[in-house]
């Protein structure tokens, strides 16, 4: 019986290094591990069907259960041969910032219950702000990933926008645009018959001539059209949209631009991402995912407000048990600013993994991504039966094998999982089911990219 839930202090020391010996086995042998598996629903919910125990058991047999039966039931996007979706490469002081935020419980919806880390998630904001070339005006907070940092942005558009008569309230994106926007749409209430899904032109991206179409149509229909939704990267292809053309056009028409940096806005740090991403800087409001190019572990997603005003007139909402958070105008409370009260201390990982390693070291990481990708592209176009779809860009290249139907790519997509050494999975472009791959993860080397092909090349020939 534990009554407290605490233990003394050496027994949290042995649990303690059995946990960061555990992490620190798992990251220095990552390459030698398959890159994951997926458990089998029967088997796997079955190992773990149980009442919940009246009596506790030792930590370490607990341990050695989830080393067991559940870590080995993952992919590990760490991975360096997962090329898949989009990796989340991670790193040990993100990990570790990670333990400290945990062990010391850190509240930080206010500035009363956490001033140090609202200073530095202000702060790490700041260097984002900069990154992508926003003005001082911008502000934002850390969430839980894109898709909350796309319903936060989007909840704003619509408050300033449309006020208290979202009624009519019209969208516009590509069709290459991430689903999670087309999820926010629908949780702030705007129906699909006014979320404006524009195909992509040759290069996937939004054509604005087509925009610039609907726009005036869905205006002389009596719709109130109020944000369109640009790419910053794509997932599919890493394709950006014209910033610039389309930041002109809304300002033209008093539509907010929301640009969808989850993946690709990281990228500015670097300069050739600065030159692909030019027009960054000119969103109403930005999101972009820490946890993929900026190698943090999940989940630290971030908002970016051209008028950091704009946030606080949308979600701030003081009830009476706040009150005291509201006693002196220069204390910044977060939850002001989005959705969470309750939040965690998301911006310690980023800001100590920058202090750590320094930007000139992420700069390099995020060119070796391109680099990577252009690799793939090169070795695809030496190996007999490949063809490029789409070339390198962002650190994503699209491919199909020729001899192989659509169904055929689905089956390769299986019996490279089911081989283990390395993950490459399938999407659709113009209704045609293609290979990609995104090398954005520092510990990929050409090795482990040469080695995937061959092993891919392989199974596909198997597979005739």
């Amino acid at each position: 019986m534990n009554p407290e839930l605490e233990f003394p202090p050496e027994r949290m020391r042995e649990i303690g290094y059995r946990v960061v010996d555990g992490i620190v086995n798992h990251l220095a042998t990552l390459r030698d591990q398959k890159v994951g598996a997926k458990g089998d629903p029967t088997t796997l919910l079955a190992a773990l069907a149980e009442p919940a125990p009246e009596q506790g058991m030792e930590f370490e047999a607990v341990l050695e259960q989830l080393e067991r039966d559940i870590f080995p039931n993952s992919m590990h996007v760490n991975h360096p041969r997962f090329l898949s979706y989009v990796p989340g490469p991670g790193n040990f002081v993100g990990a570790m910032a990670d333990a400290l935020i945990s062990g010391y419980n850190i509240f930080a919806g206010t500035w009363i219950s956490g001033s140090g880390p609202a200073a530095v998630e202000l702060a790490t904001i700041e260097w984002l702000r900069e990154i992508c070339g926003m003005p001082k005006s911008t502000g934002g907070l850390f969430v839980s990933g894109g898709t909350m940092a796309n319903l936060t942005a989007l909840a704003v558009a619509r408050h300033v926008k449309l006020g208290e008569r979202p009624e009519g309230g019209t969208v516009y994106f590509s069709d290459q645009a991430h689903s999670s926007l087309e999820k926010a749409l629908r949780v702030i209430g705007v129906p699909s018959s006014n979320a404006r899904k524009i195909p992509s032109g040759a290069e996937y991206r939004l054509p604005v001539s087509e925009l610039t179409r609907w726009v005036a149509e869905d205006r002389a229909a009596g719709k109130r059209p109020f944000c369109v939704i640009a790419s910053a990267g794509t997932t599919n292809t890493g394709a950006i949209d014209p910033l610039r053309e389309l930041s002109a056009f809304c300002r033209q028409q008093d539509l907010w631009l929301h640009v969808d940096g989850a993946y690709g806005a990281a990228a500015a740090i670097s300069e050739r991402g600065r030159q692909l991403l030019d027009g960054i800087g000119l969103a109403d409001s930005l999101s972009l995912d820490p946890h993929k190019w900026l190698f943090q572990p999940f989940e630290i997603g971030c908002v970016l407000m051209r008028d950091i005003a704009h946030l606080r007139d949308t979600f701030r909402i003081l009830p009476g048990y706040l009150k005291d958070t509201q006693q002196y105008s220069a204390e910044f409370n977060f939850t002001d600013h989005g959705l969470q009260l309750t939040r965690s201390f998301r911006a310690l990982k980023l800001w100590m993994s920058i202090k750590v390693f320094g930007m000139a070291a992420f700069r390099a990481a995020i060119d070796r991504g391109f680099a990577q990708a252009e690799f793939v592209e090169a070795r695809l176009r030496g190996m007999p039966g490949w063809e490029i779809v789409t070339p390198a860009h962002m650190g994503i290249v699209c491919f199909r094998y020729s001899n192989a139907d659509d169904a055929a790519h689905l089956r390769l997509v299986q019996a490279v999982m089911q081989d283990g050494f390395a993950l490459i999975t399938s999407t659709v472009l113009r209704r045609r089911t293609v290979l990609r791959t995104c090398t954005i993860n520092p510990r990929t080397t050409n090795d482990d990219i040469e080695q995937s092909l061959k092993r891919l090349d392989m199974l596909a020939r198997e597979l005739k």
